[in-house]
């Protein structure tokens, strides 16, 4: 008897340990994503989970009890995996599109018992609409975060430019991104604007920016600063013996050493017409002959000229050949006098100081008036006079600290004169200097706001706002 009940104990024990399995295995196939369909050796539904109503929109009751074939007549099916499981005794995947047009990867999966018949076929159906719909929104996330990716490139190389290069006006960042635009583009360009405005930082920028700085150099001429009977073999070059006193050798020239770089011709307006017929002639052949040769040689070679003449008035007059100045003109770009472009003066003056300060080992710092005085002064010299006005100053300046006294005896009388129209300018620009010298010489004599707007005729809060404009204290 005890036999009995402990061999019953055991069996209660199994049967519930069976259960509990059974619970689990029922949960794992509930809470699958994807469609579990389990039929037995004849193709009759046993199991299935509740994914397959996601995906076909019938209830699993429907399916248990029904065999594929059945399914398949009803037309809830195209084809069966389970069929060909059974014909093949292997694993068969498929993809199919569902009634409901889904598209969906099916494969089934034989159970083999112990005699090596398939008792069962697991079919697993996963719905592939949703990943393909995955896929394509990663894709589109990826090609947004790759144009993010060039975007941060871009911006960081307008920032990490060529340390010589300050952009903080409105014109210049116009003029650098479209220069940016063009780098890679062999069309010639025209650098216009008036002597020392950085023609030559905007044309090494380009270089910079293009494929051509890894495949040939940079080599700038200055057409005003070569005699005209020279300039001709320094652009084209010679052959050996060509002339008295030439190389036996021969010699390169400009166009030759530019090779699949670029060469800046600064000031072009200062060519010959007889070497404008030359230049013409590279521009459009691609090709130049040295001087004293007999044949022609191919270059790759971008131009970049640059002047502070008006080609069109030296067109108009005969001075400079109307096809070279249309061949170079293919790209304008003008940079507007340092005047025109004030924000750019004082990130200007600090380059110039951080630049000169490292050349001589020295710290000079500069302060808030003289920085004002940069900041309104016309320079007509550009930055060119800006940078060697700073380089002045640090050398001939004993103090620490460079202040408007420090300044050279020119500069000092045109900061001090009352009324320095030495040039055209608007009608506002010179009203506001009158104005900063009546206010410069009312804080000086005068104790507050008030006594300023009795003496000068006007409200206190305007002279307050005044002050405040020109950055001008009472009492100073």
């Amino acid at each position: 008897m005890g036999t009995e009940l402990s061999e019953l104990e055991q069996v209660t024990q199994e049967l519930k340990e069976l259960r509990t399995l059974n619970r689990e295995l029922e949960a794992i196939i509930e809470s699958s994503y994807d469609v579990i369909y389990i039929t037995d050796k004849n193709g009759v539904t046993l199991k299935t989970n509740s994914a397959i109503e996601r995906i076909t929109g019938i209830p699993k009751e429907y399916y248990i009890g029904k065999s594929v074939d059945a399914l398949m007549k009803r037309g809830i099916l195209k084809s069966s995996v389970t069929q060909k499981v059974i014909e093949e005794k292997r694993s068969v995947s498929t993809i199919q599109y569902n009634y409901s047009g889904k598209e969906t990867l099916i494969t089934g999966n034989p159970v083999i018992n112990d005699d090596g018949e398939i008792e069962k076929v697991v079919t697993n159906i996963r719905d592939l609409s949703e990943l393909n719909e995955l896929q394509t929104a990663l894709k589109k996330a990826n090609e947004l975060n790759d144009s993010y990716k060039k975007e941060i490139e871009r911006l960081k190389g307008a920032t990490n430019r060529n340390g010589d290069v300050v952009i903080a006006s409105h014109q210049m960042k116009l003029i650098y991104e479209m220069a940016e635009r063009i780098a890679n583009v062999d069309a010639t360009v025209l650098i216009l604007g008036e002597t020392g405005v950085g023609k030559d930082v905007l044309a090494k920028f380009i270089y910079s920016q293009s494929t051509r700085a890894k495949q040939g150099d940079f080599i700038k001429l200055n057409c005003g600063a070569i005699p005209p009977d020279l300039l001709e073999s320094e652009l084209f070059g010679y052959e050996g013996g060509a002339f008295t006193g030439a190389n036996a050798n021969g010699k390169p020239g400009m166009l030759e050493l530019a090779d699949n770089g670029i060469l800046f011709l600064d000031e072009v307006g200062e060519l010959s017409l007889a070497l404008q017929v030359k230049l013409l002639r590279t521009l459009q052949e691609k090709e130049i002959r040295r001087v004293g040769a007999t044949k022609s040689k191919k270059v790759n070679v971008r131009i970049i000229a640059a002047t502070n003449r008006n080609l069109i008035e030296m067109v108009q007059n005969g001075e400079f050949r109307e096809d070279l100045y249309y061949r170079l003109n293919v790209i304008p770009i003008a940079i507007p006098p340092l005047k025109g472009r004030r924000d750019d003066i004082l990130p200007l003056v600090q380059l110039f100081l951080h630049q000169t300060n490292c050349k001589y080992e020295k710290d000079k710092k500069i302060d808030v008036k003289l920085n004002e005085f940069f900041y309104r002064y016309n320079w007509p010299g550009n930055v060119r006079e800006l940078s060697n006005l700073i380089e002045r100053m640090v050398l001939m300046t004993q103090e620490q600290e460079l202040t408007v006294r420090n300044l050279p005896k020119e500069y000092k009388e045109s900061h001090n004169s009352s009324l320095a129209f030495t040039e055209l300018m608007t009608l506002k620009e010179a009203v506001e200097i009158a104005e900063e010298k009546v206010l410069s010489l009312a804080v000086k004599n005068c104790h507050t706001t008030y006594e300023i707007a009795e003496a000068l005729g006007t409200s206190q809060p305007t002279i307050v706002r005044k002050l405040k404009k020109y950055r001008l204290n009472v009492g100073e």
